[in-house]
């Protein structure tokens, strides 16, 4: 009987071998069968050394400025008299009287408002993924100035900064896919963003440079030589010459990032402050050169796939790329996924793509 009994044990052991090594292969065979919309490509990702990255300040005690009933201040602005305005993932674009005051509604655009700037004329300018460029006066009324760049319709328009002249610097981050499908991109690694120039003369866009991987956020250098843009999925800055012997030349001004840079900002003293919205993910950077790979992680559930960290991270650079500020807050405290950086009066202000408030800190 004993015998009889082991015998049986065996074979059930052996059936049940062979069934989980078919399943596990059915349901790889499924994973990878399974359509993703992108194609991503093989890339090297730059080592990354932690180490070289210890900070030299803090977010963690950031002054925050809460959003009743909505999230997502991707950029924040401030006016001239001290006024805060910041656009929601809904369209709506709030301003507070005083960080401790209860906000109003400013504007509606009907999309999603990333990138803000003010111009001269005193017109807050939107950089909105769904409608284009916009410029809305004072009582809120809204102008379409831009829904195309260089006859090719805008499909993420992401940040902006005006120049001395008059134009406005913009990015299409990507013409692959919209905005809630911004992780898609980063995925494929695809150079499909563009950098835009929108001339007040003619009222036209222009594409100036082409070819970014995921183009981010804009600065203009305050002496007029050159634009940088972000390049996200690269975890780089790129220096676009627009005045000098080199106008017209591009080259990457900073790479090998902690992590993924979004937003850029002209500052005080010569610094260019950068958003950095999450850390590397060690998957994404260990799947960098398999493209295969990528497409598999996208067809797990969400909640396996590599997602944005709960930290906060602003980087101060000069002209040069040399980092002079990085200050870091590891748990996200103060604010987290930080998308952008505006230095107003003494005070660095910082947006998210998902939390429910705004934050300030102190320039350091």
């Amino acid at each position: 009987m004993a015998l009889w009994y082991t015998a049986t044990m065996k074979r059930w052991m052996r059936v049940a071998a062979v069934a989980g090594a078919l399943v596990v292969v059915l349901l790889f065979a499924y994973l990878l069968a399974w359509p993703v919309p992108i194609s991503p490509v093989a890339w090297e990702a730059p080592t990354f050394d932690p180490e070289a990255w210890p900070g030299t300040g803090t977010l963690a005690h950031a002054e925050r400025g809460p959003i009743p009933d909505g999230h997502g201040p991707e950029d924040v602005e401030v006016d001239d008299q001290g006024r805060v305005y910041a656009g929601l993932s809904d369209g709506r674009i709030l301003r507070w009287e005083r960080p401790d005051a209860p906000p109003t509604v400013f504007a509606e655009t009907g999309g999603r408002p990333l990138g803000l700037h003010w111009d001269d004329a005193g017109n807050l300018l939107v950089a909105d993924a769904w409608n284009g460029l916009l410029a809305i006066d004072p009582s809120g009324t809204i102008q379409v100035l831009a829904t195309e760049c260089g006859g090719t319709p805008l499909v993420f328009a992401d940040d902006l900064e005006v120049a001395r002249d008059g134009t406005i610097w913009f990015s299409d981050a990507t013409d692959g896919f919209r905005q809630p499908d911004w992780k898609l991109d980063l995925f494929e690694n695809r150079p499909r963003g563009r950098l835009c120039a929108w001339d007040p003369a003619t009222r036209l866009a222009r594409e100036v440079l082409g070819g970014l991987y995921f183009a981010n956020g804009v600065a203009v250098d305050p002496a007029q030589q050159f634009v940088l843009v972000n390049e996200t999925s690269r975890y780089r800055v790129r220096k676009l010459w627009i005045a000098g012997p080199k106008a017209g030349t591009d080259e990457v001004l900073v790479h090998n990032l902690p992590g993924f840079p979004d937003g850029i900002s002209t500052g005080s003293n010569g610094v260019f402050w950068i958003a950095i919205a999450s850390p590397r993910n060690p998957l994404l950077d260990g799947a960098a050169d398999k493209p295969w790979l990528r497409s598999l992680m996208l067809r797990l559930p969400v909640f396996l796939q590599p997602a944005p960290e709960r930290t906060a991270r602003a980087i101060g650079i000069d002209a040069d790329g040399r980092v002079v500020h990085d200050l870091f807050d590891p748990n996200g405290e103060g604010i987290y996924l930080v998308t952008s950086v505006q230095e107003r009066a003494g005070h660095l202000y910082l947006g998210s793509l998902v939390d429910d408030a705004w934050a300030r800190v102190p320039v350091p």
